[in-house]
C-alpha cells in the first residue's frame, strides 16, 4: 500500500500520550490492556496466515508464471509477518493459537462470503478488503504501547500488492471496459463485508472494545469510532479510483 492510500487521522497528529507514549513493560501493567494487546495480535497473526494461504491458492488462477511467482512472493512475504506475530505472542506470554483462536470463525466466514470467482476478482479482494483491514488496525495502533504499534505498523507494510493489483487491473479493464463494471460491484461487497467484519471482531472481544471507544486507551470515544470509519471509507474510495473503478 502507498501512503497515499493510507487513512489521514488528524486525532492522532503530534506527540503521543498516555498508552500511546509508553513501552510494553509499562503498559502491560494493565491487564486490560495486555488482554487487548493479545487479542490484537491474534486477530493480526490469523489474518496474516489466511493472507498466505489465500495467495498461495490465488497463484494457481494466474494467467501466466510470471504473475504465480509474484504472488508466490508475496504469500512468502505474509508468511514472514504471521510469524513475527506469531514470535511477539509467544514473548509476551501468550499461546498463538489460542490468541488466534476467536478470530478463525469471523475471518472464515468472510473468507467464504467473498470467494473470488476468478483471478481478477481475487486480486481486487486482496488490494480492497484486505486494505481496510490494514486501515482499521493501524487506526487502532495509533493508541498502542510503542513496542506494540511498531510491530503492528511493520506487519502491515504493504508486500507489493497494491501497485501490482492496480496494473493488473487497470489492463484488464482498457482491454474490456465492461470488466469494470463488474469489478466495482464486487469491490462495493468487500466494502461491506470488511467493515462488517471489522466491528465484529471488536464486539465480540471486550479488551478491545475498551480500546477503542475509550478506557484502555486515552483519546477515543464513540464519535471518534464513527469519524475513524468514515476515515477508512474515504481510503477505499481512493484505492476504487486508483483502480479505475467507480466507488
Amino acid at each position: 500500500m502507498t501512503s497515499s492510500d493510507k487513512p489521514e487521522n488528524p486525532e492522532t497528529a503530534g506527540a503521543p500520550t498516555g498508552v500511546a507514549a509508553q513501552d510494553w513493560a509499562t503498559a502491560a501493567a494493565d491487564p486490560q490492556y495486555r488482554a487487548a494487546v493479545v487479542d490484537l495480535l491474534g486477530a493480526l497473526a490469523y489474518g496474516e496466515l489466511a493472507a498466505f494461504e489465500r495467495l498461495a491458492e490465488d497463484a494457481k488462477l494466474a494467467p501466466t508464471l510470471a504473475d504465480k511467482a509474484e504472488l508466490a512472493k508475496m504469500a512468502s512475504a505474509e508468511f514472514h509477518h504471521f510469524e513475527r506475530l506469531r514470535n511477539r505472542l509467544t514473548e509476551i506470554g501468550a499461546e498463538p493459537a489460542a490468541a488466534m483462536d476467536p478470530f478463525v470463525a469471523a475471518l472464515e466466514s468472510f473468507h467464504k462470503q467473498t470467494a473470488p470467482s476468478d483471478w481478477l476478482e481475487g486480486l481486487v479482494k486482496a488490494y480492497v478488503g484486505d486494505s481496510i483491514a490494514s486501515d482499521f488496525y493501524r487506526e487502532v495502533a495509533a493508541r498502542l504501547d510503542t513496542d506494540t504499534r511498531e510491530l503492528v505498523l511493520a506487519v502491515l507494510d504493504d508486500t507489493g500488492h497494491a501497485e501490482f493489483a492496480v496494473e493488473k487491473v487497470r489492463a484488464a479493464i482498457d482491454a474490456d471496459p465492461r470488466v469494470g463494471g463488474r469489478l466495482a460491484l464486487w469491490a462495493r461487497r468487500l466494502m461491506g463485508e470488511a467493515l462488517s467484519q471489522s466491528q465484529r471482531v471488536v464486539a465480540d472481544r471486550d479488551a478491545l472494545s475498551t480500546m477503542l471507544v475509550g478506557g484502555v486507551a486515552d483519546g477515543f470515544d464513540l464519535a471518534e469510532v464513527g469519524r475513524m470509519f468514515t476515515r477508512i471509507t474515504e481510503a477505499h474510495t481512493k484505492r476504487m479510483a486508483a483502480l479505475g473503478l467507480a466507488a
